[in-house]
């Protein structure tokens, strides 16, 4: 029996367990039950006719509790349900084997049931009846934590392959280069062919390599946002440099460096790096 997937109810893969557990019960009864079993087919016959009756009564028990997890699922209180579920589960079990015991014992015998099925044999079958049922509770957590698992499963699959497309939008960004506007027109510069950026007045500046200057409408923050971090550094409030313009390095004062770059005329010939940045400065000048 499937659940619909629009059912609050979930799905029991509980059909061959039970076609399986169900004869061995009913043996374990005959073995708690009768201290004389003897093979033959009357006890083939009385024990079809007993696990036949297990059938059928554990369909009772089976269909409650699909009932239950539409009209109290376990989400609304697990307590109650769980006290509502053995409640239910064992006056339903009992109630299907007390009336098939008696309909066969009448239909054989032409009399009701000996007494001590009453008095023994449903008090062993209430015990199995708590087993069902702590069965199809370990069913259901098992289920909800399988969901569990697959939703977090899936989450991460989500997660990571969103991490991924932004990390491959930054690279391709990345990768494309610099646009700058030379009059009317957008023109595309690789991160090769510039020298650094710096600060001028209101303006960022972007250098080529070979001194020509693009004047541009996005802050320093934003281009250093844009560019590859493993090619360009930003030394301080006022430049950026790619890595192809710095010679080298000396230590200043307080642990403050000073760098050495290539002749550009865009920028001086030694840039101050603060006691903070010089660590970063270092690790991207000497990488390991």
């Amino acid at each position: 029996m499937f659940v619909k997937r629009n059912s609050p109810n979930p799905y029991y893969p509980d059909m061959g367990m039970f076609l399986i557990l169900i004869p061995f019960i009913s043996a374990i009864n005959y073995y708690l039950t009768y201290s004389n079993i003897r093979l033959d087919w009357f006890l083939l016959l009385t024990f079809t006719i007993d696990t036949v009756q297990g059938y059928f009564a554990w369909l009772g028990v089976r269909y409650f509790i699909l009932y239950l997890d539409k009209k109290l699922p376990f989400h609304k209180g697990a307590l109650r349900r769980i006290i509502w579920q053995q409640i239910g589960v064992l006056f339903i079990g009992l109630l299907i084997i007390s009336f098939q015991t008696e309909l066969v014992s009448w239909i054989a015998k032409g009399k009701p049931a000996p007494l001590t099925f009453y008095t023994l044999d449903l008090f062993i079958i209430g015990i199995w009846f708590f087993v069902v049922n702590g069965v199809y509770i370990g069913l259901h957590y098992y289920h909800q934590w399988q969901k569990a698992e697959s939703r977090q499963l899936q989450e991460n699959d989500v997660q990571e392959t969103l991490s991924q497309q932004i990390l491959l939008q930054e690279n391709y960004s990345k990768v494309r280069g610099l646009v700058v506007r030379i009059g009317k027109q957008d023109t595309r510069l690789s991160y090769e062919e510039l020298a650094g950026f710096y600060v001028d007045d209101v303006y960022v500046v972007a250098c080529h390599l070979e001194g020509k200057k693009y004047y541009l409408d996005q802050s320093l923050d934003k281009i250093e946002k844009s560019l590859p971090g493993g090619v360009f550094f930003r030394l301080n409030r006022k430049f950026i440099l790619h890595q192809q313009m710095v010679s080298g390095f000396k230590r200043a004062e307080h642990g403050k460096l000073q760098v050495l770059l290539h002749k550009h005329e865009c920028f001086p010939s030694e840039i101050p790096v603060s006691r903070t940045k010089a660590p970063a400065f270092k690790s991207w000048f000497q990488p390991e």
